[in-house]
């Protein structure tokens, strides 16, 4: 049964909502949240009446879509999921599904050579490998990265919803560095992900400064009922714009860093840019040298330690030294304490 894309955005919209169990849902509530995302996606202001979101329950409660949704209603009055771990998202695809998404992925192809359009080159090779693999039932042949076991992730839908729909959340939170958790009020702005790990980007409760909270740390998440205060200070798609990371240095201005690429770093960095102001200075004998405009943070140090000796800090000196102190420390753990064998192979020779 072929399904039209403003039902479909419902059916979904109504989905998310239902598997999030932090909060109870009326029928107004859901009438609202459709109308919302109708707004959010095709610019349908008229919003959604009584009688459509109680048919498309039905729809979903039924089994002309394969759904079989188990729909129920608490106290007669909050929708919910019986199986809490319900999701038409888990439905396996029908061939008309399938056949849909292979028009899809055509489609967005074309778009593959625009600059505006190169993100889509990751999504078009998943949908396309998604594809192959329901036809086929046989196993991916791409594997993206990834950490299923990585904290939080429960709570990207949550954050997602609440910045969409501009509610605060309550968060019981604890820092690495915290002994122990603590309780406040939110208002999120902006979600953002850096290697696999999910941070959101907002303000306390009456604070009048920024607060970057990453999501694994989070250890409760629930709407709050507190006014929402609307970003005005924040430029949002600049934020991270002059870091390597998610680490911002309040009040430090960005600096150039000089790096020294060997023969055997300098390929790899150069068709994969540590950051998007790098530019090529020089290319001398012994490697290239490359410029980048960027605050200094833990990131930015991180990832010039991982390159280990194929590049070197040119300057600034600051940066030099920091680097260098953190080499030698590292030798230091690695220096064999008196009467220990210097490696396991040492030890293994002596024991022939």
């Amino acid at each position: 049964m072929p399904i039209n894309r403003n039902a479909l955005i419902r059916y979904q919209t109504i989905d998310t909502c239902l598997r999030n169990r932090h909060r109870k849902w009326t029928l107004e509530d859901l009438i609202e949240a459709c109308s919302n995302m109708l707004y959010e996606y095709e610019g349908i202001d008229k919003g959604v009446s009584r009688r459509t979101v109680q048919m498309d329950i039905q729809m979903m409660r039924s089994e002309k879509l394969g759904y079989n949704a188990p729909i129920v209603v608490l106290d007669k009055k909050y929708y919910t999921y019986e199986d809490p771990n319900y999701s038409i998202t888990n439905i396996p695809l029908t061939d008309g599904d399938l056949h849909t998404l292979k028009e899809v992925t055509e489609i967005l192809k074309q778009f593959k050579g625009f600059d505006h359009f190169r993100e889509l080159s990751g999504m078009v090779q998943r949908l396309e490998d998604k594809i192959r693999t329901a036809k086929t039932q046989r196993g991916a042949i791409i594997d993206f990265e990834k950490n299923d076991n990585l904290k939080g992730l429960e709570y990207i839908e949550v954050i997602y919803q609440a910045i969409l729909q501009k509610q605060c959340l309550s968060i019981t939170y604890q820092s690495f560095k915290a002994k122990s958790a603590q309780t406040f009020i939110f208002h999120a702005y902006l979600l953002k992900e850096y290697r696999n790990r999910w941070f959101v980007l907002g303000i306390r409760h009456k604070a009048r400064f920024e607060t970057l909270l990453a999501l694994d740390r989070i250890l409760e998440i629930k709407p709050s009922e507190e006014w929402y205060c609307d970003n005005e200070t924040l430029d949002i798609e600049n934020y991270f714009r002059d870091i390597v990371g998610v680490t911002i240095m309040q009040g430090q201005p960005t600096e150039r860093i000089l790096l020294l690429l060997n023969k055997y770093s300098a390929p790899y960095v150069l068709t994969k840019p540590i950051h998007h102001s790098q530019q090529i200075v020089e290319t001398r004998e012994d490697g290239v040298v490359i410029s980048l405009d960027v605050q200094i943070n833990y990131e930015m140090e991180r990832e010039i330690l991982g390159f280990g000796e194929t590049v070197k800090v040119l300057a600034p000196r600051r940066l030099q030294n920091r680097i260098k102190q953190k080499i030698q420390h590292m030798t230091a753990i690695y220096q064999p304490l008196e009467g220990e064998p210097e490696s396991l192979e040492s030890e293994a020779e002596s024991t022939e």
